[in-house]
C-alpha cells in the first residue's frame, strides 16, 4: 500500500512538472503562421487581431454584417501585415467550411484558431423564451463547433495547430439574467476541456479562455429583454468600471500569449479568478450571494414582454453617463458603432410570444 501511494505521489508530482515545463517547449513564434478569429470585425476579436498581426501573423478575420467587416479590414490594413476578412455567419456549418476553405486557398492552410464569436441575451429567465436559448446555443456554442471541425482535416493531417475558444466566467458561474448565455458558455468550456485531452495526441492544443468583464463596447450590441432599458444600464456600467471590468487591449495580449503557449485554461482578470475559485470551493455560499443578487437586478415586467432589443436601441439617464464613459470609448475604439437596422431583424423575426 506505501509502495502504491509512493508511485501516485510520484506520477502526479511528475504530471505536474511536466505540465508547467510543456508550455515553454511549445511556445510558438506567430510570424507568418495563418491565423483565424472568427467575430474578428469588432469588439474583442478586433482588438485580438490587432495583436496577432503585431507579432507577425498573418490574420483571417469573419463576420455577419458586410459594412462592419469592411471597416475592420480598413483599421488592420492601416496597420500593415496580411489581414483577410470573409462575410461568414458561423451558425451555418456550410458557410463556415466554405469560409475556411477561401483562407486556405487566399493565405494556405489555418495554423490557428481563435473561436471568439459570440451573442448575449440580458434578461429575467421569465422573460427568456427557448429561442433566446436556441440562439446563445447556436452562436456561442455550434458556432465554435462548426470551425473546429472545418480546420480540423488539415490540422491532423499536419500533425499540428492551436484551438483557442473564447468561453466567459459565466461558462463556470451561471449569473442571474444571463442564464442562455452562461448554458452556452459551459457548453462550450465542456467541449474544450474534452477536446484538449483528445486532440494532445494529434499535435493539436486547446486552449480554454474564460474572461471576466471587459471593456469593448459590446454591450451596444447585446440583447436585452423585459425592462431592456433598466437592464442595459447595469449590465453597460458593470462592463465599464475600472477594477471590476479589464480592457480589451490586456485580455487580447493575455489571449494571443495562450495561444502562443498552448496553455489549458486562462481566466482573465482578477475578479474573475477570485469568483471562479470561491465557487469551486464554496458552491452553497456562492449561490446564496448569487440569489441576493438577483433581487437587485430589474424584476420581468407583468405583462408578456416584447422581444429582445439591441442594447444601442435601449439607452438611459443612466447610460450612457459618466458611469460608462470608459465602455462608450473602447465602443469607438473597437468598431461597434450600430448597423443598420435592416440588417438586424433576423433575432426579432423568428421570436414568438
Amino acid at each position: 500500500m506505501r509502495l502504491h501511494r509512493a508511485l501516485l505521489g510520484a506520477a502526479v508530482a511528475a504530471a505536474v512538472v511536466a505540465a508547467r515545463r510543456a508550455p515553454r517547449e511549445r511556445r510558438w513564434d506567430l510570424h507568418g503562421r495563418v491565423v483565424l478569429v472568427t467575430g474578428g470585425s469588432r469588439g474583442l476579436g478586433l482588438v485580438i487581431a490587432r495583436e496577432l498581426l503585431r507579432q507577425g501573423a498573418t490574420v483571417a478575420i469573419c463576420g455577419r454584417d458586410r459594412d462592419t467587416l469592411d471597416r475592420a479590414w480598413a483599421d488592420l490594413a492601416r496597420g500593415g501585415g496580411t489581414v483577410l476578412a470573409v462575410p461568414c455567419d458561423v451558425t451555418s456549418a456550410e458557410a463556415v467550411a466554405r469560409m475556411v476553405g477561401e483562407v486556405a486557398a487566399r493565405l494556405g492552410p489555418v495554423d490557428a484558431v481563435i473561436n471568439n464569436a459570440g451573442t448575449i441575451a440580458v434578461g429575467p429567465v421569465e422573460a427568456m423564451d427557448l429561442e433566446d436559448f436556441r440562439n446563445a446555443m447556436d452562436v456561442n456554442f455550434w458556432g465554435a463547433l462548426h470551425t473546429i471541425l472545418a480546420v480540423l482535416p488539415e490540422m491532423r493531417r499536419r500533425g499540428a495547430g492551436r484551438i483557442v475558444n473564447v468561453a466567459s466566467i459565466g461558462g463556470k458561474i451561471s449569473v442571474p439574467h444571463l442564464v442562455p448565455y452562461s448554458a452556452s458558455k459551459f457548453a462550450l468550456v465542456g467541449l474544450s476541456e474534452g477536446l484538449r485531452a483528445e486532440l494532445r495526441g494529434d499535435g493539436i492544443e486547446v486552449t480554454t479562455i474564460c474572461p471576466g468583464l471587459m471593456r469593448t463596447g459590446s454591450p451596444r450590441h447585446a440583447w436585452f429583454t423585459g425592462r431592456h432599458r433598466a437592464e442595459y444600464a447595469w449590465f453597460s456600467v458593470s462592463d465599464s468600471l475600472p477594477g471590476l471590468s479589464m480592457s480589451a487591449d490586456r485580455a487580447a495580449r493575455q489571449i494571443v500569449e495562450a495561444l502562443r503557449s498552448g496553455r489549458a485554461e486562462r481566466v482573465l482578470s482578477l475578479p474573475a479568478r477570485v469568483g471562479a475559485m470561491a465557487h469551486a470551493l464554496f458552491p452553497g455560499v456562492s449561490a446564496e450571494l448569487l440569489a441576493l443578487v438577483d433581487r437587485w437586478l430589474p424584476q420581468a415586467p407583468a405583462s408578456v414582454p416584447p422581444a429582445p432589443v439591441e442594447g444601442w436601441q435601449s439607452t438611459s439617464a443612466w447610460s450612457p453617463s459618466w458611469l460608462t464613459r470608459l465602455g462608450d470609448r473602447a465602443a469607438e475604439r473597437h468598431n461597434q458603432t450600430p448597423p443598420p437596422v435592416a440588417g438586424r431583424v433576423r433575432y426579432l423575426r423568428h421570436r414568438s410570444r
